[in-house]
């Protein structure tokens, strides 16, 4: 669809959606597309009763909370445009509201968990385990998301950088710091590096090369990894992936102090109120250290 295809363009270009988000998009628009056609319908053609109907049966196919308000943020985002285009005099999503949705607090490792992860991918036998050990400090001590990290060029870490230029989403830049451990932890790795190389590939421009067809380390693998070291560490391997270690990072500075502002910065995140989640997960872990060490709180 004609109309489809603009929007996408649009958001990649006005936006710099990244391709993960517009891959996203795509998928939620051909979903409501498919469902109007079953109607008779389309998206250039459907009324407020249509768009009301497929919204109830996202509810009603049980597709998980989060997926289903994504479709729906996605068609209204969709007729927003089209409106604004003049495509449409009416924009047909608008009637129906969003449904609450909470929103569920992200796990968090403790200080002596992310020290069991890192333990544990040491002890795994050569490279492979350097270059675990490499991205679990790696993530913890800067915050990345998972694309930036895997997204990192090797030219990245040319110098022994105290900081990490990132280039996050929308393509904003920020800086990411880097402890001692994490610098010493990708020297080591850097070391080893060319073990990772595709066959009969000298060189790669990606700081985590792979043998896989991307020539990268792709997320899904990272987070096998990670379950594989739970395991090993003995820890909960439903607890542990790329994301919780950024969780980790931002619950840890928030314990120790850190202003929920700088936290912000660091994590990349346009709105304070995405931050602001950490602050319920640190003030969860303060109070049990009170209601345990304290006492009066042992009563």
């Amino acid at each position: 669809m004609a109309w489809r295809e603009a929007f996408l363009e649009m958001m990649a270009a006005e936006r710099a959606a990244a391709a993960n988000t517009l891959a996203a998009y795509r998928r939620d628009l051909e979903d409501a597309e498919a469902w109007l056609a079953r109607k008779r319908r389309s998206l250039a053609g459907a009324g407020p009763e249509d768009i009301e109907a497929y919204f109830a049966d996202l509810g009603a196919r049980g597709l998980a909370p989060a997926t289903a308000a994504r479709r729906r943020a996605a068609l209204r985002q969709f007729y927003r445009f089209v409106l604004a285009e003049s495509w449409r005099a009416d924009d047909p999503s608008r009637r129906v509201d969003a449904p609450k949705k909470g929103r569920p607090l992200p796990n968090a490792l403790t200080h002596a968990e992310v020290e069991q992860l890192i333990d544990a991918a040491g002890e795994k036998d050569g490279a492979a385990g350097v270059r675990l050990a490499c991205l679990i400090e790696l993530t913890y001590a800067s915050g990345l998301r998972v694309s930036e990290l895997l997204g990192l060029p090797l030219s990245a870490v040319a110098r022994d950088p105290a900081y990490l230029m990132v280039r996050g989403k929308g393509g904003k830049e920020r800086l990411a710091p880097l402890n001692e451990a994490a610098r010493e932890a990708i020297k080591a790795y850097l070391a080893v590096r060319a073990a990772h190389l595709p066959a009969g590939v000298k060189q790669s421009p990606w700081l985590f090369p792979s043998r896989g067809a991307s020539g990268r380390l792709t997320s899904r693998r990272f987070a096998q990894l990670l379950h594989e070291t739970a395991l090993a560490a003995g820890l909960d391997p439903a607890t542990v992936g790329p994301h919780v270690l950024r969780h980790a990072f931002a619950t840890h500075l928030l314990e120790g102090g850190a202003d929920l502002r700088v936290v912000q910065t660091l994590l990349g995140h346009a709105d304070i109120a995405t931050t602001q989640i950490y602050t319920h997960v640190a003030q969860g872990r303060l109070r049990e250290v009170v209601e345990k060490k304290h006492p009066l709180g042992r009563r």
